[in-house]
């Protein structure tokens, strides 16, 4: 078997894995295609690493982030197949909903927030946000779930405040650095997926 082949094949394994059947290549994806791209190899070890071989994940957490960092970026094919896998892994309508309820919230707080942080300005830090925030009050995934997806969204998304802010808060509710690193990872290998694929 080619070279091209194998690669070729590994790309339609990790395609089999995400469970995204009648996927278009994406310039990006046919440009490494084309070539003795090496990347299409690490691309899929990664993903599956980060979805399959996590050691403080659940499988349902992992696919759950996954899903947000897909909402996050608007790529519909990837938000329906993580959301298929999710539910295949025991996630509810209720938690699916919670998860981009709170990545649309972060996508709000992280423009406001780092808004607040590049300017340090005492106006703009003393008064009031104003942004209602009531679903962080008592989530359906659970107060540390939802602070570590708020904390992924916010690293994806630049801001440093709220990445503080959540890495703190997923500590005071007995998470752990291991945890947090994680899932900061997933978002990251995510987030390469959606350049290629997208």
């Amino acid at each position: 078997m080619s070279v091209e082949a194998i690669q070729n094949e590994t790309f339609q394994n990790l395609l089999a894995e995400l469970n995204i059947p009648d996927y278009v290549p994406s310039a990006n994806a046919q440009a490494l295609l084309q070539v003795n791209a090496r990347y299409i190899k690490d691309l899929k070890i990664n993903t599956g690493n980060v979805l399959n071989n996590t050691q403080y994940l659940s499988r349902k957490e992992a696919l759950l982030l996954a899903l947000g960092v897909a909402v996050n970026e608007r790529v519909d094919f990837l938000q329906t197949a993580f959301t298929g896998l999710a539910k295949d892994a025991g996630a509810t309508e209720a938690e699916i909903a919670e998860m981009i309820a709170c990545t649309s919230l972060m996508a709000t707080n992280n423009v406001f927030y780092r808004f607040r942080h590049f300017m340090q300005k005492e106006y703009y830090t003393a008064t009031p946000a104003g942004i209602k925030m009531s679903i962080m009050m008592n989530p359906v995934l659970g107060k540390e779930f939802f602070e570590l997806a708020s904390l992924v969204i916010s690293s994806i998304n630049g801001c440093e405040m709220c990445v503080t802010s959540h890495e703190a808060s997923v500590l005071q509710h007995g998470s752990s650095e291991s945890k947090v690193l994680e899932a900061v990872k997933l978002g990251a290998v995510i987030k390469g997926l959606i350049t290629i694929l997208a």
